[in-house]
């Protein structure tokens, strides 16, 4: 069985001796570096570091007590010394997440698949719906489903019934495998909570509703998919992952539609992923990410 790690995002104002100090407060410890990457951003001035190590245990393995405590330490350090706003996580650790759906499936059976397989660092928790239609195929995979009806009239009260269920499993991110509603600002402060939306377009072109006839109707060369954080500003969120391919001519409405489709299914999982691993550093309105 691995040892427990702990991964550390920072951001800060860059300044001489950053690195040297973070692996010496380690090293100090008894700790053992096992990754470790870093950016600046020059015309900012911002350094971002990303840095993942066995910290020392006094058996064999570091227990869920020593994790808290050394994550506690280095989140004092980090912020009192060094002036860096950090988050922490453990690789012991398995964040619970919902899936939002409505009618499309391709992201939601492509998710579940992959969580089954090992390939996530969390918990698929519940998969929540403002339709039934996929009621059949979230509990086959045993997992649980949850229609919550959403309409313009019944929004606000949709959208408190989602908190409320969110809130009592105690889910740490939304993950919407296109899901067919926009969800309000008011959500999103309640929430507190990431949430990771795929959106069949390569953003900032072509957003909002039919992006793929959109693209045919300006004869693009390129279509593509982008996985971002949701925001209260619609398809304006920072950006987690994108991916293209190239189209032609020759191809129809419905053919770009399949070939979107494949992309969707890879850059959400890929930014649920890099997510759950903590390899995106959010800052403005744009990511680092450690990949």
């Amino acid at each position: 069985m691995e040892t427990p790690r702990l991964i550390a995002l920072l951001h800060g104002p860059d300044q001489p001796g950053l690195v040297a100090r973070v692996a010496g407060w380690i090293f100090e410890r008894g700790g053992n570096i096992l990754h470790a990457d870093q950016h600046r951003d020059r015309e900012a001035g911002v350094f971002f570091q990303r840095v993942e190590w066995e910290p020392a245990a006094e058996k064999n393995r570091p227990g869920i007590a020593q994790l808290a405590a050394a994550e506690a330490e280095f989140v004092g350090f980090a912020r009192g010394q060094l002036g860096m706003e950090v988050r922490v996580l453990a690789s012991i650790e398995r964040p619970k997440v919902a899936v939002f759906v409505s009618k499309a499936d391709h992201c939601f059976h492509d998710l579940v698949l992959r969580w089954k397989a090992g390939d996530f660092a969390g918990e698929l928790a519940a998969v929540v719906s403002n339709h039934p239609d996929l009621g059949d195929a979230a509990r086959g995979y045993g997992l649980p489903f949850h229609h919550v009806p959403v309409t313009a009239a019944t929004k606000p009260q949709g959208e408190a019934a989602q908190l409320a269920l969110l809130a009592g499993l105690g889910v740490q991110l939304v993950v919407l495998a296109r899901y067919m509603q926009v969800l309000s600002a008011d959500f999103l402060a309640k929430l507190g909570v990431p949430v990771i939306n795929i959106h069949h377009s390569f953003l900032p072109a072509f957003a909002g509703g039919k992006p793929y006839h959109q693209a045919h109707a300006r004869g693009v060369k390129l279509i593509g998919a982008t996985a971002h954080y949701a925001t209260q500003d619609l398809d304006e969120g920072p950006i987690i992952h994108q991916d293209v391919v190239q189209v032609t001519h020759r191809h129809g409405v419905d053919e770009l539609i399949r070939k979107g489709r494949d992309l969707e299914r890879t850059v959400l999982a890929q930014a649920v992923r890099w997510h759950l691993e903590g390899r995106v550093l959010v800052y403005g309105n744009k990511t680092v990410v450690f990949d």
